[in-house]
């Protein structure tokens, strides 16, 4: 439908809105206040309101019917993926702490897609969800957005953001700590002070990036330089991890920094090859209570949820600006030496 060319300037109506969806009043209504599911409205009829609604200039009345709706005691979090300790403890704590605080917890997992991300976003606040954990985003900045629009609270956890508060671990000094853990007891055990390999993560992953700088100053520490094919960077994947280490060459007796619990299972498949497994000695970020047991595992960073989430909790309830970052540190956790 044209455009009223007589008054194109005034603000349109739920009316107008309704007259180009080609449905009711009622129906848009309950799309724009978040409540089209108990409706039965169907996701196809609810997108294109939304997408017209903000075609046609809605979108400041959108937030606003949004803005005046009753609490809900709804909170909604993302997690990128189910398959290590660390996200699983931060599903099952973030659930008991919004019991005990009398919200009602929803979480969905994303798989690292950021069109899923979004999407869950946009599900959770049509059931009118009044904050959101935005956690492990691979892009935070657009989910803030749209909290934003829909005058929603959104926290990020895990991987910061620019747009809303964020609360991380200290990715650097824990990394720093434990690096020099490794390199402690490489020295102890083998009698040498040698470069360590660092495997695991994503080249332009903020946590990565930022263990890696810790490594890095470890190293710096005592006057070792890394050389550069001791960075083994092929993602989080186990499998892929096992692959990027096949075809280098290891001295007799080195060290290695595991950058995850889930790179610590292909760099565990790897070693299960070599004929004496003792010539290695490791340390890993994150707290794996099996990996743990590893007679070869000097000791992990451990990531403090409970920490991380509390500070998550009164981010939301002060209503914390977008600048603020929080970063938690982690606990160290040297395991003891075999025999």
């Amino acid at each position: 439908m044209a455009e009223n060319s007589e008054n194109s300037s005034r603000r349109p109506t739920i009316y107008d809105l309704a007259q180009i969806a080609g449905t009711s009043p009622s129906a848009v209504s309950a799309i724009l206040n978040g409540t089209w599911k108990k409706r039965r409205i169907s996701a196809k009829t609810a997108k294109r309101v939304t997408q017209i609604a903000t075609e046609q200039g809605y979108a400041v009345n959108l937030q606003a019917s949004m803005l005046r709706r009753e609490r809900s005691h709804i909170i909604g979090m993302i997690v990128p993926k189910y398959d290590n300790r660390y996200f699983g403890a931060i599903a099952e704590q973030f659930e008991a702490m919004a019991r005990a605080r009398g919200l009602f917890p929803i979480i969905t997992c994303t798989q690292r897609d950021p069109d899923l991300e979004l999407e869950a976003a946009r599900e959770m606040i049509s059931y009118q969800a009044e904050a959101l954990v935005v956690t492990g985003a691979t892009d935070p900045d657009r989910i803030a957005d749209f909290c934003a629009a829909a005058g929603v609270n959104a926290v990020n956890l895990d991987l910061p953001g620019n747009k809303a508060p964020s609360i991380v671990s200290d990715n650097f000094s824990g990394a720093r700590d434990l690096t020099r853990l490794i390199l402690t007891r490489v020295a102890q055990d083998f009698g040498a002070t040698v470069p360590l390999w660092f495997i695991g993560g994503r080249p332009h992953d903020h946590n990565s990036m930022e263990r890696l700088r810790g490594f890095r100053a470890a190293h710096d520490e005592i006057d070792l330089s890394v050389p550069k094919d001791r960075i083994i960077m092929p993602g989080y994947s186990a499998d892929k991890a096992a692959a990027a280490l096949v075809g280098h060459e290891f001295p007799r007796q080195f060290g290695i920094f595991v950058n995850s619990t889930i790179t610590m299972e292909g760099v565990v498949r790897w070693l299960s090859n070599m004929i004496d497994m003792d010539r290695v000695r490791l340390g890993c970020f994150d707290w794996d209570p099996f990996a743990a047991l590893l007679p070869q595992n000097v000791g992990m960073a451990r990531q403090d949820v409970a920490t991380m989430l509390r500070r998550v909790f009164e981010t939301i309830d002060e209503k914390s600006g977008p600048s603020l970052r929080i970063e938690v540190p982690c606990i160290m956790q040297p395991l003891p030496q075999p025999g």
